[in-house]
């Protein structure tokens, strides 16, 4: 029972936190939070497969252990463990459930972002003169 898990090269770059709140700027960062919400989600499906492989290669052991006639409390050990697996994957998977809904909700901010303020940022964007930022007014 080994663990395939390693740090990923080249995955999907944190959004920066920055205060730049142009129109494009934030469609850049939910687009970017949102690859990497999904990016997470199938990581965390892939997990969750091999958590359950390993839990049932642990069950196997502890029968194979107990056929063997081995010593009780490896039975139980071994048993434990998988038990722990299957514990582990239930909560992984609720994880990766979550950073799925997460993601819709990612993707759907960045398309009401895009309605409610893409039109005004094609307008701002094609004049030549400048226009002041939005809340300048609120003063």
């Amino acid at each position: 029972m080994s663990s395939d898990l390693a740090p990923r090269q080249g995955g999907a770059a944190p959004a920066v936190a920055d205060g730049d709140n142009r129109y494009k700027a934030v469609q850049g960062k939910l687009d970017t939070l949102g690859r990497a919400l999904d990016d997470a989600g199938l990581g965390l499906e892939e997990l969750v497969r091999s958590i359950r492989r390993n839990a049932t290669r642990a069950q196997d052991a502890a029968r194979d252990v107990d056929n063997a006639g081995l010593d009780p409390k490896f039975v139980e050990l071994t048993s434990n463990v998988a038990v722990a697996l299957g514990g582990a994957g239930v909560q992984v998977k609720k994880l990766s459930e979550t950073a799925q809904e997460t993601a819709d909700l990612t993707h759907e901010a960045k398309r009401t972002h895009s309605t409610l303020y893409g039109a005004l940022d094609d307008i701002r964007s094609g004049r030549r003169e400048r226009t002041p930022r939005p809340g300048f007014f609120n003063r």
